[in-house]
């Protein structure tokens, strides 16, 4: 048997056994050591909010449809931020290049469960970079996410970028910015999360309660105002906030999961009179210009390097360790204390 974490319904959380699957040809084994909670897309299935529960996605037109939902409760083993080890492989891998071996460790998404089957080539290339550490690997997916931003934000040597939200993500996208060679001002609602920007490079830190951030970035580069701006909390009034806090032809990287109607977003203000460009960042793919040599796989891939080669610090943003058992408590924490952790990962 398997233990796997669903919902039941809206801030209801269950960790049940499931039959465990025989492995099929073209997959491999993998039973899990970590796996990471998103506090962003994953906490919209948690409190009943993500547009899959009320419509369903159509793929071909790539178009949200009204009437159905695309899925329901129990909402069973989400996560995407999974490291584990490979305990079988279908005979007929072996020797594969890049196939992980029985015994490797690896990264990847098969959600929160004890055990995955995963397509072996979803695999190719995910062993755990050799010294680091394995909680390491279930950052491989919300850093990826953070360096997607970072390319959609086409960074100048020297700009000034103002990245709203300092969460386990906006955290990482201070960091990469800071390599990438800005001045960085994090924007936050919460002490604790400014304090960790400091740590994470960045130059300014503003509080979002203020009510004067575009006034103090403004301020701040000579009425200029930032060169571009990153959200990446998810929250209308910041993306709103982020548009007025950029220079005239400004550039807002929209990488936060936005829910419900834009409340406190007003593009006939900055945003018309300014002419700022919204970009949209998402995991789904890479910036169009750059796809002929980025893809999301080689962002995961980067990102580890990255840790792995001591520029990144995963560590510092592990809060708490959550026994699996214990899954209710950790969505809980999440949910409703959120300036008491930042990246929750449940172990196995």
């Amino acid at each position: 048997m398997e233990r796997v974490v669903q919902f039941t319904g809206p801030r209801q959380v269950e960790v049940a056994p499931h039959e465990s699957a025989g492995l099929t040809p073209g997959h491999l084994r993998v039973r899990t050591r970590f796996s990471g909670i998103s506090a962003g897309t994953e906490l919209t299935a948690y409190r009943g909010t993500n547009p899959y529960l009320t419509r369903t996605w159509d793929a071909q037109s790539r178009l949200f449809r009204d009437g159905a939902a695309g899925i329901s409760y129990p909402v069973v083993g989400w996560g995407y931020s999974e490291v584990g080890e490979v305990t079988e492989v279908s005979p007929e891998l072996a020797g594969t290049p890049g196939m992980p071996a029985v015994g490797d460790l690896v990264w990847g998404i098969w959600g929160h469960r004890s055990e995955g089957i995963v397509p072996a080539e979803r695999m190719i290339g995910h062993t755990l970079p050799a010294g680091l550490e394995p909680l390491a690997g279930a950052f491989a997916r919300v850093g990826a996410i953070a360096y997607n931003a970072i390319l959609s934000a086409q960074i100048n040597l020297g700009e000034d970028v103002a990245v709203f939200g300092q969460g386990v993500i906006g955290l990482i996208a201070t960091r990469l910015a800071q390599l990438s060679g800005a001045r960085v001002t994090a924007v936050d609602a919460m002490d604790v999360r400014l304090a960790a920007a400091r740590t994470y490079g960045a130059h300014t830190t503003l509080d979002a309660r203020s009510g004067v951030v575009a006034d103090r970035i403004r301020e701040a580069t000579d009425g200029r105002g930032a060169d571009l701006a990153i959200e990446i909390s998810g929250a209308y009034p910041a993306l709103h906030e982020a548009v007025r806090s950029v220079a005239v032809g400004g550039r807002v990287v929209a990488s936060g999961f936005y829910q419900g109607d834009g409340t406190g977003l007003r593009l006939g203000d900055e945003f018309h009179h300014n002419r700022v460009e919204i970009v949209c960042s998402q995991i789904g793919g890479v910036p169009a210009p750059l796809s002929g040599r980025w893809s999301v796989e080689r962002l995961q891939q980067t990102f580890l390097r990255l840790v792995a080669e001591g520029q990144v610090d995963v560590a510092g943003l592990v809060s708490h360790v959550v026994p699996v058992a214990d899954a209710a408590d950790a969505y809980v924490l999440l949910d409703e204390r959120p300036a008491d952790a930042l990246q929750v990962v449940l172990e196995f």
